[in-house]
């Protein structure tokens, strides 16, 4: 980050400054005016524009920052910043006459959500970078590949990845493969991952095998697809840049850009088939197929960017489940059929690899939107409201161990399906877990905090474009004017004219009478 801030542009510096005044960030020589008595004697915080600063100060200031968690949100932020002139830089290899290929790769990265989703700690050990090859602009290659993953819960709260398979523009699988983890896992959400720890007895592929495999299969810059496809780089530690991402080349007619849709609403919608049943766990293979194949429908020009909403039948399966949040992690989702009566299955709402903390979410989902209500009335449990004032129960419940814990309990509400912020798997209810808004976590803090400077960064371009439209407003002004002069001198001597022929013909008519 260093690096970064040594090099950069002065009008990045600043907005970033002003983000840490909105944040009320404090380094180790306090928040910013104080850092300005400090460090400038003659002037102190009576100068505290940031833009009328030097490099040199705005540099100094954001180097005071030694908190690991305001690191944190300074390096999300750099990394975004540096996401963005990558895009821009790698936007400008692009030939005149896109393909429909590129074009699809040029949506993906000009998408307001990418600076943020897919700023990957890419300096780290262990993560692969694909390499640009040298090819002018007239050869870049249109190729593809799609990919989906499978991740577990570990114990130490990250994630791990289980399962990953790779199919071409054909549908042919180019690789299935199961993967050890290495790590001491939580909870294998066989629910979702189908992937037990059985199934990984005696399986020796890592990590490391799969990035070299999948290194030759992205050689030539070779595209990558996939749904929400950050996730499954997130997992497989690789930072590829030609990407196209289905969560992202659609949208649906009646929300706003952040509500993306889910790989199956898709599948409904554009394809007219359904990737699984509700309930039913997931499948690599064809959810990779799904991502490919509403790529080659988008290429062949057989549908829009346009989805019609699938309420009707998103409320029906919605009302159909009982959200179980706040989870601790060491409760395995095995453990969670003992919360709630009824006959049920669970379904562990997968988070973003990013979005990791000490609690998690699940599902209960019943046959009918009857038998849920039935069985949340009869959980015994402390009734609340949630953030968004919705009610829901806080329940303790007794572990096979004999320990007890806690968790939240809620219905569904009518507008969960309008309201959510879809995530990989499916169109799931944001978690609102019940915490005052002021105790937001970080990951909260650093979307905000890059899209306040998305933010930032469009408004200095809408002035920039201002600028230059003043100017050429200014410039017609001055032509307008000098013609406004040009015909207030031609008005004057017309007038003249007048005058004088006036004059003249007073005089001869003062002649005529004389002469009678």
């Amino acid at each position: 980050m260093d690096a970064f801030i040594a090099t950069a542009e002065k009008k990045v510096l600043v907005e970033i400054v002003k983000l840490s005044q909105k944040r009320g960030m404090k380094g180790n020589k306090g928040d910013w005016k104080q850092f300005l008595n400090i460090y400038d004697k003659k002037f102190g915080a009576s100068l505290s524009d940031p833009g009328k600063r030097s490099n040199d100060v705005l540099t100094a200031y954001l180097k005071t920052f030694d908190k690991e968690d305001d690191l944190k949100v300074l390096a999300k932020v750099v990394q975004c910043h540096s996401n963005r002139q990558a895009v821009d830089q790698l936007l400008k290899t692009f030939p005149e006459n896109e393909s429909p290929e590129q074009s699809l790769v040029r949506s993906t990265l000009e998408h307001p959500q990418y600076p943020l989703d897919y700023s990957f700690p890419s300096h780290e050990q262990d993560w692969v970078v694909s390499k640009r090859g040298k090819k002018s602009k007239a050869t870049i290659s249109n190729g593809m590949v799609a990919v989906d993953c499978e991740m577990v819960l570990c114990e130490d709260g990250s994630e791990a990845l289980v399962k990953v398979c790779v199919v071409d523009e054909n549908l042919q699988v180019k690789l299935d493969e199961l993967v050890n983890p290495r790590k001491k896992v939580a909870d294998y959400r066989t629910e979702i991952t189908g992937v037990s720890a059985s199934d990984l007895d005696r399986v020796t592929c890592t990590l490391a095998d799969i990035q070299k495999r999948l290194k030759k299969l992205l050689s030539g810059e070779t595209i990558l697809v996939g749904h929400s496809l950050c996730n499954d780089l997130q997992a497989l530690k690789i930072d590829h840049a030609r990407v196209i991402d289905t969560a992202y080349i659609f949208k649906y007619s009646d929300g706003p850009i952040f509500r993306k849709p889910s790989l199956n609403n898709l599948c409904k919608s554009v394809l007219g088939y359904e990737v699984r049943k509700p309930g039913s766990p997931h499948n690599c293979l064809d959810d990779a197929c799904a991502a490919m194949k509403l790529v080659l429908a988008k290429i062949k020009r057989e549908i829009g960017d346009i989805i019609p909403p699938v309420q009707d039948d998103v409320r029906e399966v919605n009302m159909a489940k009982l959200l179980l949040h706040r989870i601790p992690i060491t409760v395995p989702s095995e453990e969670l059929h003992n919360a709630i009566p009824g006959n049920y299955t669970i379904e562990v709402k997968q988070p973003s690899v990013k979005a990791q903390g000490d609690k998690y979410s699940a599902f209960a989902i019943f046959k009918n939107p009857q038998e849920a209500d039935q069985a949340y009335e009869k959980v015994q449990g402390n009734k609340e409201k949630d953030s968004s004032g919705r009610p829901q129960k806080l329940i303790s419940f007794k572990l096979s161990k004999g320990v007890f814990t806690d968790l939240y309990v809620r219905k569904m509400a009518q507008d969960d399906s309008c309201a959510q912020v879809s995530s990989k798997r499916a169109l799931e209810v944001e978690e609102n877990s019940g915490v005052h808004k002021k105790q937001k976590t970080d990951q909260n803090i650093e979307e905000e905090m890059v899209a306040d400077l998305s933010q930032c960064c469009d408004h200095l371009k809408e002035i920039e474009r201002l600028k230059q439209e003043q100017q050429k407003v200014s410039e017609q002004c001055c032509d307008h004017l000098k013609e406004i002069e040009g015909l207030k001198q031609q008005l004057k001597n017309k007038e003249f004219e007048i005058s004088t022929l006036n004059k003249i013909v007073s005089k001869y008519q003062g002649g005529k009478k004389k002469g009678k």
